[in-house]
């Protein structure tokens, strides 16, 4: 019960977004302004101010991400290989079944569940998430398919505000620097606005796409939501991992699939699979991650 109520403000947020995007109580030029706002200024100035003042050293421990990355590639590699074998070509899906949502999900739920003190450790992997992914697919489809290599594509997923965000409050921890209390304030004012402005644009943004349910986005949902939080959570185990390190992997992993991944998409196939996808492990999650965090 204490998961359920832990967990339920954020998916009545998601929902709320949805609501809105459905009704279209905001123009679309609007809604796009709100998510172009929440990307490029609240969420940065929120990692900011939390790296800012975390102990980077406990995020900085190699283990933690084996302990992450090690599964992501094991899924991204076995999803892919039977996908390529079945269809003789290059797809999404396994970026689809590796790539979480632990920017509009797992902020908000470490934070919430586990505690702001806890999102060192979401930081770390936040850092090499999307680049590291992006970059593993871009290579898988250039030889796959025999689409054109883009680098400039790939450096900028090092430059997109997240990133910059996360590394200038490393910076200033470093650095030991004390920043003027009126800009504290103004940051903190900020990053109050992140987390509901992030959960209602990705309930905006789900209300565009529909849901086809196969078998190919069953089986998709089956290994985000429970095999790869799986592999997580036994890797951390054996790698000796802290409990709160652990318990932030798993939610990591355990997250919904990110509506990034449309980005990538070639196919009208694989856009209605991969739209699917993400919608419906968003609303799994709601049932799936509270059982998660029993578990943890």
């Amino acid at each position: 019960m204490v998961a359920v109520q832990a967990i339920l403000p954020i998916f009545l947020l998601v929902i709320l977004g949805y609501v809105i995007g459905r009704r279209r109580w905001l123009s679309g030029e609007a809604a796009t302004g709100l998510a172009s706002l929440t990307f490029k200024l609240f969420m940065p100035v929120l990692l900011f101010t939390g790296i800012a003042k975390a102990e980077l050293a406990q995020g900085l421990s190699p283990n933690l991400l084996i302990g992450y990355f090690l599964p992501v590639l094991l899924v991204f590699i076995v999803v892919n290989l039977l996908v390529h074998l079945r269809r003789g070509k290059a797809s999404p899906l396994g970026l689809t079944a590796a790539y979480s949502n632990n920017v509009l999900i797992g902020i908000p739920l470490v934070a919430t569940v586990l505690g702001t003190d806890s999102l060192v450790y979401l930081f770390a992997v936040l850092v090499f998430h999307s680049l590291l992914l992006f970059s593993l697919h871009s290579l898988y489809a250039a030889f796959g398919s025999g689409e054109k290599m883009q680098p400039l594509a790939l450096l900028k997923n090092l430059a997109n505000p997240v990133i910059i965000g996360l590394l200038l409050g490393a910076l200033v921890n470093l650095s030991g620097l004390a920043m003027p209390e009126p800009l504290w304030k103004l940051a903190s004012w900020l990053s109050a606005a992140a987390l509901p402005c992030a959960l209602m644009v990705l309930g905006m943004s789900l209300a565009r796409y529909s849901l086809h349910l196969s078998r190919g986005v069953l089986g998709l949902t089956l290994v985000k939501l429970a095999v790869f939080p799986v592999a997580v959570y036994l890797l951390a185990a054996w790698l000796g991992l802290n409990d709160t390190a652990r318990a932030v992997l798993v939610l990591m992993a355990a997250c919904p699939t990110g509506v990034n991944v449309l980005a990538f998409v070639r196919t009208p196939e694989d856009s209605r699979t991969v739209s699917s996808t993400v919608c419906l492990s968003t609303l799994l999650a709601a049932a799936s991650l509270p059982l998660w965090m029993m578990v943890l």
